[in-house]
């Protein structure tokens, strides 16, 4: 469940950057098409037909582009109410199961403290461990010294 929870987490800031994305590319849809219709003014101003015919054709473009990021921006922020609200509904699940956890915790306690040990928090059993690491450390280091003892004899 925590795993989800952190998938979801990484889903919604994902989705908040590429709303964020989306937003910087509508605001230069919009200033590159404020550039076109001002060109076209401009020739329009100078009698020059051919300038105002590319600066139409750029215009419509651009106002095209404006319009289908705009219909994105709409539904990449209805995505995004959606991932954070699944989200807030994750957590609160994690929330409430977490507070049955302590149930748990209270169940340990007793054991430890009738004597019993609790898996994985036992200092006998860390020392344990780290003895056979060690020890399968040894045993690797003794293997290669043997094998190359055996070549060391065949060469």
């Amino acid at each position: 469940m925590r795993e989800a929870v952190v998938d979801a987490k990484v889903a919604v800031q994902e989705i908040q950057e590429a709303v964020t994305r989306t937003e910087r590319e509508i605001a230069a849809q919009r200033q590159q098409l404020a550039d076109a219709e001002r060109r076209g003014r401009l020739a329009g101003e100078i009698q020059d037909q051919e300038t105002v015919a590319v600066a139409e054709r750029f215009a419509a473009k651009h106002r095209e582009r404006v319009g289908v990021l705009e219909r994105k921006l709409v539904a990449q922020r209805d995505e995004l109410g959606l991932a954070q609200r699944e989200l807030d509904d994750m957590q609160a699940q994690l929330k409430s199961a977490a507070a049955a956890q302590p149930s748990t915790e209270h169940a340990w306690r007793d054991i430890e403290e009738a004597g019993g040990a609790r898996p994985g928090t036992d200092l006998q059993d860390e020392l344990l461990k780290a003895d056979m690491d060690r020890a399968a450390r040894e045993a690797a280091a003794q293997r290669q010294l043997e094998e190359l003892k055996k070549k060391m004899r065949k060469d």
